[in-house]
């Protein structure tokens, strides 16, 4: 007999589905209009990549997460938590391929997120996932992280902070990808991302098997336990300290009021440093 919480999960990973396959459409038509545009015009665009992690919806709707308007406080109600970022501008380089393997794949390394709402510290899985962890090593080392916005907070049905993204729209990434790894991870039991996970946004269909190996630039940061397919890398699990600050934020909600959206906490990652222990 299949009970109420088997059910809710069932329905949760249904409508992941269905959002990515929306996602996945629009993604395919603005490619086409932006090849129309660029042959109309004789110029080359060069694009990075769009990397998500989609949401898992709660009710149908359009592509943003339609939940109940309870998930969160008000808007106008709520107080940013958060510290004014440190002055700087985003870098906007980008590279035609995958950095080469620097990173000794049998030592330790540590990843800190030196943010406005405090520092996140993550313990990253160098040996499970190698060129994950080399390409933030490389993207730390030039800057590519400090200054960006952590640009969308999920507060119903999964629960989680996705950063990594310069434009802070969801489009932007490094130009190159890099591949799937540890995605038979010991700690993703019963499709689900245990609170403290750290793992990379991509743009894998489930349904239509497109979109594997995609990951760039974009992360998300786990801070309560939320079902998902495993299908994107994780690399890194968040520290207590770092835990407590990702619930702060999360306890500020996010601006649509529907469980999907920006945060209203200011995340700016000032810095971002990778670490050989």
């Amino acid at each position: 007999m299949v009970t109420q919480e088997q059910r809710k999960r069932q329905l949760a990973r249904e409508k992941f589905l269905r959002q990515q396959q929306r996602r996945t459409a629009a993604r395919r038509k603005a490619r086409m209009r932006n090849s129309v545009i660029a042959s109309v015009l004789g110029v080359i665009i060069v694009g990075s990549l769009a990397l998500y992690t989609t949401g898992v919806l709660k009710d149908d709707g359009d592509d943003k997460a339609n939940a109940s308007a309870s998930a969160d406080p008000s808007p106008s109600a709520v107080s940013d938590p958060c510290k004014k970022p440190a002055e700087g501008k985003v870098k906007t380089a980008t590279w035609k391929k995958e950095p080469a393997m620097t990173i000794d794949k049998s030592a330790k390394y540590t990843m800190k997120l030196a943010t406005t709402c405090g520092d996140i510290d993550i313990a990253l899985k160098t040996s499970a996932a190698p060129h994950t962890v080399n390409s933030f090593n490389f993207l730390a080392s030039k800057g590519y992280f400090d200054h960006t916005k952590c640009h969308r907070l999920t507060t119903n049905g999964i629960y989680v902070l996705q950063c990594g993204d310069p434009t802070a729209a969801g489009t932007g990434g490094p130009g190159y990808t890099i591949p799937d790894e540890n995605l038979k991870d010991k700690s993703l039991k019963g499709q689900t991302y245990p609170a403290g996970t750290v793992a990379m946004a991509n743009q894998y269909n489930a349904q239509t098997g497109e979109g594997k190996n995609s990951g760039g630039s974009q992360f998300f940061l786990v801070y309560q336990d939320s079902p998902l397919p495993a299908n994107y890398t994780p690399f890194g699990t968040v520290s207590e300290s770092g835990m407590t600050v990702l619930k702060k934020i999360a306890a500020a909600g996010e601006n649509t009021g529907q469980g999907d959206g920006a945060p209203n906490a200011t995340v700016v990652i000032n810095k971002a440093t990778v670490t050989k222990s």
